[in-house]
This record gives C-alpha cells, structure tokens and sequence, in this order.
C-alpha cells in the first residue's frame, strides 16, 4: 500500500483497494505489474537528443526521418509531448525539459537541463523554437527564459496560443483566459 500511495493522486483509500483487489482478485496482474514496472526501470533511459524516455540510445521520434527538422518544440514532460503528438498538428522534433523553473522548489536552469536544450536547439539545424510549456507561473517564467536566451542567439521563437477553447461558452470560461484571447486575437 505504501508503494502505491507514491503515485500521483493515490490515497490511502486508492492504494488499499487496489493493493488489496490485487492480492484477493488479481495476483497474475499484480505480478505482471511488477515485472513491467521492474523492467521500465531498468531499461527507460533519456534520449541522447531530446531528453524524452527511450530504450535506445535515441527515441523513435528523432530517429524518423520524415520529422522537421527545422521546428522544435520546446515541452516540460514527455505526457506534454505524447498530448502535442495525438493532435497530429506537429510533425516537428521535441525537447523535453523534465520539469520547469521553479525558484521557490529550487529548481534552476542547471535541474532542467537547459545548457542541453540551448546546444540542440543552436545546432543549425533548428530554425524555430515553439514553446509549449504550461501555462502556469513556471511554464510562462520558463517560456521567459528560453525565449530571451534563443533569442540572443538569434533564433526565431514562439508560443503556444491561448484563448477559448473550441465548443465553450464565454461565461463559462476564466476571466484570464478571456483576457489572453482578446490579447492574441487574430484576422478572419
């Protein structure tokens, strides 16, 4: 149960009734789990390019040949990046940071690997940097940082948009959100 409660969003409650569904219902599934988990442990490492999790040396996506090599799309974890990829919008390459800027955790530049992040991205290659950090206080201070560090080095950086989202209803959306969506609005 200890185990278990490690997970995000795992209580005591949570973690009980699946250690106990296992043990009573589930041993072959339990054992299952265990082996993958033992087995994800000891064979997932980070890309050599990207930082993302792999087997191998380098990740299926900047193995693929048929990625845009010029576009590089900047993300905080690799769940952000396997969001950007069920879109099928980009077809560019990624940099995973593994987190993101957070003085008050004590999270500097140095935690999230940024230096490896400023050499991929001045590589020659790259020719536009899209940043896709969270839009909460660290994704933005985060999305700061590496906007006025790429763009001393004279690369062309971007954004993710904000606004409404598709299908909503303005009074029920946030006052933020609206406010962002006025800001960026655009030409029809």
């Amino acid at each position: 149960m200890d185990a278990l409660r490690r997970l995000p969003g795992v209580g005591v409650k949570s973690a009980s009734r699946m250690a106990f569904h296992m043990l009573q219902h589930d041993r072959e599934g339990a054992q299952l789990l265990a082996q993958a988990l033992q087995q994800a442990v000891g064979n997932v490492r980070h890309c050599n390019l990207c930082h993302t999790f792999t087997e191998g040396e380098v990740c299926a996506t900047c193995r693929d040949p048929r990625r845009d090599r010029a576009k590089l799309c900047v993300v905080e974890t690799p769940a952000d990046q396997a969001a950007v990829e069920r879109t099928s919008a980009f077809r560019g390459l990624y940099f995973v940071l593994m987190g993101k800027l957070s003085p008050l955790d004590g999270i500097g530049p140095k935690d999230i690997g940024l230096e490896r992040l400023f050499t991929r991205a001045t590589d020659g290659e790259v020719q536009e940097l899209i940043l896709a950090t969270n839009f909460t206080a660290e994704g933005e201070a985060t999305a700061h940082v590496i906007a006025e560090a790429m763009k001393a080095r004279g690369l062309r950086v971007t954004r993710l948009a904000r606004g409404v989202p598709a299908g909503s209803e303005l009074e029920y959306v946030d006052l933020g959100t609206i406010a962002h969506a006025l800001a960026d609005r655009r030409e029809r």
